[in-house]
């Protein structure tokens, strides 16, 4: 994904930008290359802090949303929870409170988004156990009831390699998205990450570069488009 973003939610501020673009072309390779099963859950993480996850994660899920599914986004990373701030949303009741809660279950405190199709159900309470919550089988009950609820489920998860809660949480749905940013996330670091989540069986769809610097030209293209 380029760099250079002008909001964090550039697919909302600025949806014919060259980078809601590139946010739209991986929705639709993400479908292709799912043409005979498609995808109802999917879990992004990083190989490293910092690398843009959460955001790459926030943009696609609105992107998708665009398209007409009908998309969740669950913050299920409860070391450093952040799309509640993304979206300018309360951090709990949220997931936490849905795995410790049967009531919930059957109704899921969801909250509404400025994106049609688009809900967010952020992290709830954070807990001291993480990967022991993300590694029950409540946590599979979770995931199956949010499925009735909508086309896809999107999960974020902490950094691959600084905790065990992604590779975990990667082992329990249908595919993993790996981002690494360019010119920061280290060669090895990278391939790290892809053997952790290797290990664990987890469908590894793909990788997205983020922070890529956008070419001149092509913003000129998209700007003379816009003008017309």
């Amino acid at each position: 994904m380029p760099d250079d973003r002008p909001s964090t939610l550039i697919t909302v501020s600025n949806p014919r930008s060259p980078i809601s673009e590139a946010y739209r072309t991986l929705r639709t390779n993400l479908e292709f290359s799912s043409l005979d099963k498609p995808i109802r859950s999917m879990v992004v993480t990083s190989a490293a802090p910092e690398e843009g996850k959460s955001t790459t994660l926030a943009n696609l899920a609105v992107a998708i949303a665009q398209a007409g599914k009908k998309v969740i986004l669950v913050d299920c990373d409860l070391r450093r929870p952040s799309l509640n701030q993304i979206f300018n949303a309360r951090g709990a009741p949220g997931f936490t409170d849905m795995m410790r809660d049967d009531t919930l279950m059957t109704k899921p405190p969801l909250q509404d988004t400025s994106v049609a199709n688009l809900r967010l159900l952020t992290s709830g309470t954070i807990p001291p156990n993480p990967s022991e919550l993300l590694a029950s089988r409540r946590m599979s009950e979770v995931i199956a009831a949010l499925q009735q609820l909508a086309d896809v489920v999107l999960f974020d998860a902490p950094p691959v390699i600084a905790v065990t809660d992604a590779a975990v949480l990667a082992s329990k749905v249908d595919a993993a998205l790996l981002v690494i940013s360019a010119g920061k996330t280290k060669r090895d670091h990278a391939k790290k990450a892809k053997a952790l989540l290797e290990k664990v069986n987890a469908h590894l769809i793909g990788t997205v570069l983020n922070n890529v610097k956008g070419e001149a030209s092509l913003y000129q293209y998209y700007s003379s488009e816009e003008q017309k």
